[in-house]
Parts: C-alpha cells; sequence; structure tokens
C-alpha cells in the first residue's frame, strides 16, 4: 500500500490564526487539490491527520467541520481524487488527550484503518514541527512544505532527523512520483 498522510490547514487549505471554521473559510491552496489527484491517480491512498481544537474552543461544531471535509472530497472528486480516510482531533491544548499532535493518536488510528503493524516510511506532510513530530515514533518519513506555518517552522528550527522541505504539497507528490 502507497499511503500518503497529510496534515489540512497549511497543507491543503488556507489556514488562519483564527482558526478555520466554516466550508466558506476552507480555501484550498493552490495546486494542493491537483496535487491529492495526482497521487490518487497514481495509486496512492491519501489520509489526514488533523488537530480541529476550534470543536473543543467552541468556534464550530462537528457538523460544520463534517461539512468543510465534504467541500474538500466535492472538489477533488472530479479532479480523480479523494480523501480516503480524515482522522481529526477535537480537543483543546490543555485536554489531556493521546489523539492532538504531537502525540501519535491520529497517526495510530490511521494505522488501525489499514490494519498496519507501522508506518515506516510512510511519508507524512505537515507545516508545523508537531505534524511531523506526530508520525516520527511510528516511523513515517517526515516532509515540510513552506506553505501555511512552514515558513516560521522552518525558521525555527528543531526539525526531526531526515525532513525533506519542500514549496508546497504540489512538490511534495511531484517528488514522490519521480522517486517511485
Amino acid at each position: 500500500m502507497k499511503l500518503l498522510i497529510l496534515d489540512r490547514d497549511g497543507v491543503l487549505n488556507h489556514d488562519r490564526d483564527d482558526f478555520v471554521k466554516s466550508p466558506e473559510e476552507w480555501i484550498p491552496l493552490p495546486g494542493s487539490l491537483e496535487a491529492v489527484a495526482a497521487a490518487c491517480q497514481a495509486g496512492w491512498t491519501v489520509a489526514v491527520a488533523t488537530n480541529q481544537s476550534g470543536i473543543g474552543r467552541g468556534l464550530f461544531d462537528l457538523a460544520t467541520l463534517q461539512a468543510m471535509h465534504d467541500k474538500l472530497q466535492r472538489l477533488l472528486q472530479p479532479l480523480g481524487g479523494r480523501i480516503d480516510l480524515i482522522t481529526f482531533c477535537p480537543h483543546g491544548p490543555d485536554a489531556a488527550c493521546d489523539c492532538r499532535k504531537p502525540k501519535d493518536g491520529l497517526f495510530r488510528q490511521i494505522m488501525q484503518h489499514y490494519g498496519l503493524a507501522d508506518l515506516n516510511g510512510v511519508p507524512a506532510v505537515g507545516d508545523s514541527l508537531r505534524d511531523l513530530q506526530a508520525g516520527q515514533a511510528l516511523g513515517t518519513r517526515p516532509w515540510l512544505v513552506r506553505t501555511g506555518k512552514g515558513e516560521r517552522t522552518l525558521a525555527k528550527g528543531g526539525l526531526p532527523e531526515g525532513t525533506r522541505i519542500e514549496p508546497d504539497l504540489q512538490a511534495v507528490v511531484q517528488r514522490l512520483l519521480m522517486e517511485e
């Protein structure tokens, strides 16, 4: 199985400091949907692992989150792409959950869903350090995109060893397809 794990905000869509709170605020980044479609057409299974603390903070509800994800799928469909699985953490930063990145709970959910023993070598794409750290213990290959918070993350340093850096998701997918 060729599995690709993506963060959502800042990788697939524009991020906002005040949170993406509605389908209207969920705006895809240029080339991100085409990148997912290209990966799908090349036989990759695409999953998303995303912190969505706006739910825990009372900024939006589960139905609104589902509407955002429905919009994502609706926009991908005519391009020949789809997100096969979306895992999310609805908790705020002070919750004692195991699913909020940088913890690995969302990645463990993905492993369980696909019946995998580990995620060795699975590319995991994010724009923040916690995105990259979340899959590290399970063996993912970290990819940092410069979109979203990526430039700030890069400037802070401390990236996991072996982190690959690309301008955006489209560049990541092009590189993955080229390396196959």
